[in-house]
């Protein structure tokens, strides 16, 4: 029989593939829109323009980078459970083209409908990311790195998790103009996603707390 420890192992992993399911539909999402798409995901887009592999395929590459970063910021001190991150990222990575091929329908023709979809997937995006958080699995790279930087220096997480999103935006930037000479894959919509995913899933948050509330669940003050 399967005990206690081991059906939370399966819920919290069955949680974050769900999540990043979700995740991977904002981000195909964001690239539709044509308005520039969130910024962990804007150095893989910029590289998907110039080299022929496809932007899930990029993405589990950097995330393995970001992975072996982790390892070299804290070395013995890496937990050996997050190595299961190269498992998630690999199929996170999977999603995102079979996400891509699902949405490949979405053709934005002027700037309200690229803003509508744009919308739309910051709303998944922030779904998504509500399910990863909330899944107590592995976490995922980009979220490493930061933890990793804060457990060698005094910097607080959101505030490192803001310097590591805006060095995303600006490598991408300047991989942009060293490539093509301009601005590519990277525009106002990585910015809006850069501001309103993080509120979005407190909204998801307050929500999910409140309907737990009703049913009768003691979720004490966990808002």
């Amino acid at each position: 029989m399967i005990n206690d420890n081991t059906k939370q192992i399966i819920k919290n992993y069955t949680t974050l593939l769900i999540g990043l399911f979700i995740m991977a539909f904002g981000v195909s999402l964001s690239v539709r829109c044509d308005l520039g798409t969130t910024p962990i995901s804007s150095i893989p887009y910029v590289l998907s323009f110039q080299y022929p592999l496809s932007l899930g395929t990029i993405t589990i590459i950097f995330n393995v980078l970001l992975i072996l970063i982790q390892i070299l910021i804290l070395r013995s001190k890496f937990p050996r459970i997050q190595i299961f991150q190269i498992i998630t990222t690999t199929i996170f990575g999977y999603f995102i083209d079979f996400a891509q091929t699902q949405t490949a329908f979405i053709m934005p023709h002027n700037l309200f409908e690229q803003s509508i979809v744009c919308i739309l997937g910051c709303i998944v995006i922030a779904l998504g990311v509500f399910f990863e958080v909330n899944s107590k699995a592995v976490v995922l790279p980009g979220e490493g790195v930061s933890l990793a930087v804060c457990s060698v220096t005094d910097i607080p997480f959101p505030k490192m998790k803001i310097i590591f999103d805006t060095s995303n935006v600006v490598i991408a930037l300047i991989l942009s103009f060293i490539f093509f000479g301009g601005l590519k894959a990277v525009g106002i919509g990585t910015i809006f996603a850069g501001i309103v995913v993080g509120y979005i899933v407190r909204i998801y948050k307050k929500l999910a707390v409140k309907i737990l509330t009703k049913a009768g669940y003691d979720v004490g003050n966990k808002q």
